[in-house]
């Protein structure tokens, strides 16, 4: 309008709010048009595909506007690590209370809050310490590492776009370099257009479908068979090696307790099972939550916040009766229809999911049991709630040789961005696993006591000692030998019974406090076979459905998912994040620095306070336009503009992000229209039903 007015020598006549709603009233700029679809949250938003994805002009935005910024920054950084600025903070909040609501309030689950050291013996008994790791390959020349997985699949990917470069095919144009790039290994430097046997290039599209299930042998047959080295230098690579993932500290003064920085929240939460039993007066099943820091000192950390050393956790463990595992309210999620890239499609060589319902998925135990079921849509819609794209997620099954080392079955829910798909979520069942172990380990007995109705009589092992022979054997270690044996599970006693079948023996090492590494046991030592007996209480281990999310890996993709730029205006950029999980909710914008506006202001201010709605004042001398833009790159779903009419009848306009409608009522009408979008799950249509239309300041 100011342009409008000034074009036309009458920007001075008009500074008065009489003048320019006159004006605005009689001369009507001509606007680009922008065709809007419906949304279940807002109601009206713009179609982001009118402009294509710009990950530079993304992460300049993050950078810019302070979401994030490398850790450590005036030193020069440290890879893998990165500090929130005030947006980035705000976001993750409400990202971690949606998810404790969604969760922990609705599941009525127990939630903890466990140290981030742990001590060598513990991970040591859960396997971390000899399984946490990832394969690593070195430059034999110049000492560089790359993790292998990666390198194989840049180098494998790069070698097929070439293929397509030289075949005449159109491909994607190659991404800008930006400063971030410059701090991550630059891998594979150029793409050599070299046409590839159409046998190599089935194979190569079979080796990235299976790329999550190479052990590092079979990653070190494909980089020789294929002559994949330092893809910058050339130089040879050794064979994969392991490298342990976590970082290991000293525990007090004396530099003897050996620990770790936890790598994962979970183990605080077995450790506690007991007590959290009895908490729960008992009842099964439960589940125990815990948000909170965990650490993996990555090889290459890369990718911004994808790939980091330091990140927010939300897990879950849901014990289950290993007997039962129907879920109660698995008719609530039964028909939601999913993507599913399981195992046999995977083997197979191929990346297209299956689309069926969650029912469907156990009727063909596709997925292996209810609950881990349940626990896959409750994933998929807390991920819908806070913005995710339902377009860009799927589900994707663990391979045999790619499961972790406690898990039977284990699903990944992962988000397609620019980087490709990213694994955001686990949900895994990890048996009786770590219940176990920790039990065999510390003697306690980590299990479940229920009376039964009446008494059964079944078939269990009984393991029988000769104590007579155990004393002049075991000497003072006796006690401790003798314990192990009668601590041990049926599953144990089964796998005993054998060895001492085959072997006459048994031979452990499990056996901690005694002098030798190693003890042996005669076989007429000790007799292990089964017997009926009358049993009341049923003891059982239970099983575990494990949850996992990577909040930070989740932020990031919700910003992909989020971001587009105007169709009119590509420098005008947006982030539509959710009014739920916004940093801030609503701008306050006085029309002018008048001082007459300020009471108006300071009410406004005040009502949004008395209903904990988070809000920024904007009284800049920019323009109202301006002003917005500035805060739509933040997320910013509302704007509340006060005008010279607010002083007469205390109304004052409402703006919506996405489609920059405005609407118009008093003060309360406006507030509580916000909050029943915001927190209620209005859509804006809904939300705004009493408003009146309202076209007034423009944002020209």
């Amino acid at each position: 309008m100011q342009r409008i007015l000034a074009s036309t020598g009458l920007l001075n006549f008009c500074r008065f709010p009489k003048q320019v709603r006159y004006f605005s009233q009689h001369f009507k700029p001509q606007t680009h048009k922008v065709s809007v679809k419906r949304n279940s949250n807002i109601g009206l938003s713009v179609n982001k595909m009118a402009t294509k994805f710009n990950r530079e002009q993304l992460e300049s935005l993050l950078k810019h506007r302070f979401f994030f910024a490398p850790a450590f920054d005036i030193y020069g950084g440290v890879s893998g690590l990165y500090d929130y600025g005030p947006p980035g903070c705000a976001l993750q909040a409400n990202i971690v209370d949606v998810w404790r609501k969604h969760f922990v309030l609705e599941e009525d689950m127990l939630e903890l809050d466990t140290t981030m050291l742990t001590p060598y013996e513990v991970l040591k008994t859960s396997g971390h310490v000899d399984k946490f790791a990832d394969w690593m390959c070195r430059d034999l020349k110049s000492g560089e590492i790359f993790r292998a997985d990666h390198l194989v699949e840049e180098v494998i990917e790069a070698r097929l776009k070439g293929d397509r470069i030289a075949r005449g095919k159109k491909d994607e144009p190659a991404a800008k370099t930006d400063k971030k790039k410059k701090n991550r290994k630059k891998k594979v430097k150029e793409i050599k257009a070299v046409k590839l046997d159409d046998e190599t290039v089935k194979e190569f599209e079979i080796i990235l479908a299976k790329i999550d299930g190479y052990t590092g042998q079979q990653l070190g047959e494909i980089m020789e068979k294929y002559k994949i080295g330092n893809p910058v230098t050339g130089n040879p690579l050794e064979k994969p090696q392991e490298f342990n993932l976590m970082f290991q500290t000293n525990i007090g003064p004396s530099g003897q307790l050996k620990g770790y920085l936890r790598p994962e929240t979970a183990q605080g939460q077995f450790l506690n099972f007991e007590k959290l039993l009895e908490y729960n007066n008992e009842k099964m099943p439960f589940a125990s939550a815990v948000i909170g820091k965990s650490f993996r000192n990555e090889i290459s950390p890369r990718s911004g916040l994808l790939r980091v050393r330091e990140f927010m956790m939300a897990e879950i463990e849901h014990f289950v009766d290993p007997e039962n595992k129907a879920h109660p309210k698995f008719h609530t999620v039964k028909d939601l229809k999913l993507s599913f890239l399981s195992r046999e499609v995977q083997e197979a060589g191929k990346t297209e999911p299956l689309q069926m319902t969650l029912g469907e998925a156990v009727e063909k135990h596709i997925v292996e049991n209810e609950t881990l079921a349940y626990f896959l849509g409750r994933i998929y819609l807390f991920l819908i709630k806070i913005g995710i794209d339902p377009a860009r997620f799927r589900f994707r099954q663990h391979m045999a040789n790619e499961m972790a080392h406690y898990a039977s079955d284990c699903w990944d829910g992962e988000l397609k961005t620019s980087y490709g798909w990213i694994e955001c979520v686990g949900c895994a069942d990890r048996s009786a696993y770590d219940l176990t172990v920790h039990s065999r380990k510390t003697g306690e007995k980590l299990c479940v006591r229920q009376t039964l109705a009446e008494p059964k009589i079944v078939k269990e092992y009984d393991c029988e000692i000769d104590k007579r022979k155990f004393g002049p054997k075991f000497r003072k270690d006796s006690p401790k030998v003798t314990e192990w044996l009668q601590s041990r599970s049926q599953a144990e006693l089964e796998e005993l019974s054998k060895e001492l079948a085959e072997n006459q023996k048994i031979v452990t090492k499990d056996i901690s406090g005694i002098a030798a590494e190693e003890v042996e046991i005669p076989g007429d030592f000790v007799k292990i076979e089964k017997k009926k007996k009358t049993v009341h209480v049923r003891e059982y281990i239970p099983n575990v459905i494990e949850p996992s999310f990577g909040i930070g890996r989740i932020i990031y993709c919700l910003y992909e998912h989020s971001f587009w730029c105007r169709p009119e205006d590509t420098a005008r950029a947006v982030l539509s994040f959710k009014p739920l999980v916004a940093p801030t909710k609503v701008l306050l914008v006085p029309l002018s620095n008048n001082a007459k506006l300020q009471p108006v202001v300071k009410e406004v201010e005040q009502q949004l306070k008395q209903v904990q709605i988070p809000f920024k004042v904007d009284d800049s001398s920019a323009s109202i336009g301006k002003r917005y833009a500035r805060n739509d790159e933040l997320g910013t779903p509302f704007g509340i503009t006060i005008d010279f009419d607010s002083l007469k009848d205390q109304s004052v306009t409402l703006r919506e992000r996405d489609s920059t409608k405005q609407v118009r009522g008093s003060i309360k009408e406006i507030i509580g229209a916000i909050r029943n979008i915001t927190y209620f799950g209005e859509k804006w249509d809904e939300g705004v039903k009493n408003l009146k239309e309202f076209e007034g300041q423009s944002e020209d």
